[in-house]
């Protein structure tokens, strides 16, 4: 079961619906609200709550967080996003968002330790 441990917050207003991407990550678009990522890109972090246009949104920074599976994932997997803002086991070229604490298939939530830490090394 995916429980949250010693997260940091912030909230950022939804540039879109956002209302079924709860435990997904999300990135900030250029007036500063929250949408949904490209495949691999970088991200703000982890929404945790489910806001429609110009509502507020929660978004997990930092910490042991709550994310949706986007395939199967391995306990210890570095993981990227989907376009869906799905964790994905991270590949070359993308952004590393963070581990995978749990392991996961499509659709399950599992437990994240942030981490983005950039590209991943080929």
């Amino acid at each position: 079961m995916a429980t949250k441990d010693n997260t940091q917050s912030v909230t950022i207003m939804a540039g879109a619906d956002l209302s079924a991407l709860q435990y997904r990550f999300v990135t900030v678009d250029s007036t500063g609200r929250a949408i949904a990522p490209g495949a691999g890109a970088a991200v703000a972090g982890v929404l945790q709550n489910d806001p429609t246009l110009d509502q507020a949104g929660l978004v997990d920074i930092a910490g042991v967080t709550k994310v949706t599976a986007g395939a199967a994932i391995t306990t210890g997997a570095r993981v990227m996003a989907t376009t869906a803002g799905k964790a994905i086991a991270a590949t070359a070229t993308n952004h590393s968002l963070g581990i995978a604490l749990e392991t996961g298939a499509d659709n399950r939530v599992i437990r994240v330790l942030l981490q983005p830490t950039g590209i991943v090394p080929a």
